[in-house]
């Protein structure tokens, strides 16, 4: 008799504690970047037999750099995806719009850029929606991916957003320039033109300090890419290339 209560305090002690425990721990985990892939949740790049990669900028956009990164982007016919950051859209309406009316691309990157690693879904959501309804309201346009701050990604993070209707869109390993770092124009220039590959995300900056370097590299990298007969598209363009994956939509009317 002592032995059966003692098994069934066991179990009684194995559903209320061990189990939940184990169950949270497994919600915040996270796996490699290939099993979001195989589901088609989260992208790195896209490989395809067509000569195409996609340029994409964080943190911005930025009353001083951006500007400069339309200017040079339309001059070599280069479409681009802009990650912004909502309050920085708030701050700079007319760039936003500009970046729109020039054929390029709006994705969410939250609305003040802090930590993902560790927060609660609800501020998660919070965090886009507040930069989705800013960009909606300024550019008259539906982000359709997200960008976690930090590139940082988990099953919390990357099930929210799809949830909230984004495709996650991070960047090609061999393709992080650092360029927030100001390693040397010559290190980003390098960095980009030694690995291109077909379908591949490249990701600069265009706010978080001098970008004098980013425009520096650019006016070398998008010529040189050019030559060798590669086009510039936007994120989304490019997935489309990819059964594997889809863009989610919003349903929300503008």
């Amino acid at each position: 008799m002592k032995h059966r209560k003692n098994l069934l305090c066991a179990v009684i002690i194995l559903l209320v504690f061990v189990i939940p425990i184990h169950s949270s721990l497994a919600k915040n985990e996270k796996h490699s970047r290939f099993f979001y892939e195989e589901k088609g949740e989260a992208i790195w790049e896209i490989p395809t037999s067509r000569k195409v990669v996609a340029i994409t900028f964080d943190d911005g956009p930025s009353s001083e750099y951006t500007p400069r990164i339309l200017s040079l982007l339309d001059k070599y016919k280069a479409k681009a995806t802009f990650f912004v950051v909502g309050s920085r859209v708030v701050e700079n309406p007319e760039i936003v719009k500009n970046i729109v009316s020039s054929g390029h691309e709006l994705a969410n990157h939250t609305y003040s850029h802090p930590n993902f690693n560790g927060l609660p879904p609800e501020k998660m959501k919070e965090e886009m929606d507040k930069t989705y309804q800013s960009i909606k309201e300024i550019a008259h346009t539906r982000p359709k991916l997200f960008r976690p701050p930090g590139g940082y990604y988990n099953d919390p993070i990357v099930e929210t957003a799809n949830d909230q209707g984004y495709t996650v869109v991070l960047w090609s390993w061999h393709q992080d320039t650092f360029d927030w770092r100001n390693p040397g124009v010559n290190s980003i220039v390098n960095k980009v033109l030694r690995k291109t590959r077909n379908g591949d995300i490249i990701l600069f900056h265009d706010f978080g300090g001098d970008r004098t370097q980013t425009i520096q590299a650019l006016e070398q990298i998008l010529p040189e890419l050019k030559k060798r007969g590669y086009e510039f598209i936007t994120v989304s363009e490019l997935v489309q290339l990819s059964p594997k994956y889809r863009i989610l939509n919003r349903l929300d009317p503008i």
